[in-house]
């Protein structure tokens, strides 16, 4: 009578009668190594070792990277100022379109009873300012401007012809308005700046380069004549083929006409006054000479 072996025995059996794995035993798997090329030995194995004839390419004695042999290389001979000049200094503005304007209207991020600056837009994520990166604000574009249907009043540094059609259309009013860096900061950042107790600045005002756009009524910027914004709005009302609402018989009529001053970063607050966040309280100026600075 046969008995049936234990599982695993067969197995054990062949660890009995193999050796100890030592290292002298060890052999790497066969084929997964490959002789050597033997180089450098004449005709036992080649004169020239790969590296081919003679020169610098041989003996390792290539130049440096962008060396061309004595002539004038091309990162010298190509000009150095031109097309590119001052790229480094030069604006960017963050675009926004009217179709994400209205999403953040209609998630009630952004609210339309309200005057909307930057402290808005970036509160309701809709847009990402870097001062640091040569943003100076937001430029608004007429993507979406056939589903645009809100009444505002925005404040935004560059915008397109057919955005500004778009708002005035429904009765809102847009201005464009420069900041300088340290407002621009401020004004996307407002509670770290009143957490350090100090008095809100005045807002600088643009360039040379940019005085012209922000003194143009056909740009809504905050330097032009109002008289001229106005005639303005019915040449764009006449071009685009709609008929410009009359805001003065608005219920929202104060808020559309609500407007920051040339010096005023904040609606609402003037500059120079200080906002106590923990106690919340404002604290205004009473010197005569502060209230002149800041007025001037």
């Amino acid at each position: 009578m046969s008995f049936p072996k234990k599982p695993g025995s067969k197995a054990f059996d062949v660890l009995q009668n193999l050796p100890r794995i030592t290292l002298a035993n060890l052999r790497p798997e066969p084929g997964s190594t490959k002789t050597e090329k033997r180089r450098g030995r004449g005709q036992h194995g080649g004169n020239k070792s790969g590296r081919g004839h003679k020169g610098e390419r041989q003996r390792g004695n290539r130049p440096r990277l962008g060396f061309e042999g004595g002539q004038t290389p091309f990162y010298l001979a190509i000009p150095k100022y031109g097309y590119n000049e001052g790229h480094s200094r030069r604006p960017q503005y963050q675009p926004l379109s009217l179709k994400r304007l209205q999403y953040l209207i209609d998630l009630g991020r952004v609210d339309t009873t309200q005057p909307i600056d930057l402290t808005q837009l970036v509160n309701a994520r809709g847009v990402t300012i870097q001062p640091l990166k040569r943003d100076y604000g937001v430029q608004l574009v007429d993507e979406g401007a056939d589903i645009f249907a809100a009444k505002i009043n925005i404040e935004v540094q560059r915008a397109s012809e057919g955005a500004i059609a778009a708002i005035e259309r429904n009765g809102g009013v847009i201005t464009t308005s420069f900041y300088d860096p340290i407002s621009l900061d401020i004004l996307i950042k407002p509670v770290p700046f009143f957490m350090r107790g100090k008095p809100i600045p005045k807002r600088m005002l643009p360039g040379e380069d940019m005085l012209l756009f922000y003194t143009d009524a056909e740009n809504r910027g905050y330097l032009s004549d109002l008289e001229k914004v106005q005639q303005a709005r019915l040449a764009l009302a006449q071009k685009y083929g709609y008929v410009l609402p009359d805001i003065s018989k608005d219920e929202l009529y104060h808020m559309l006409c609500m407007r920051k001053d040339v010096r005023q970063i904040f609606f609402g607050l003037a500059p120079g006054w200080v906002v106590n966040m923990p106690e919340k309280k404002i604290l205004k100026p009473t010197d005569e000479k502060l209230l002149k600075y800041y007025n001037s």
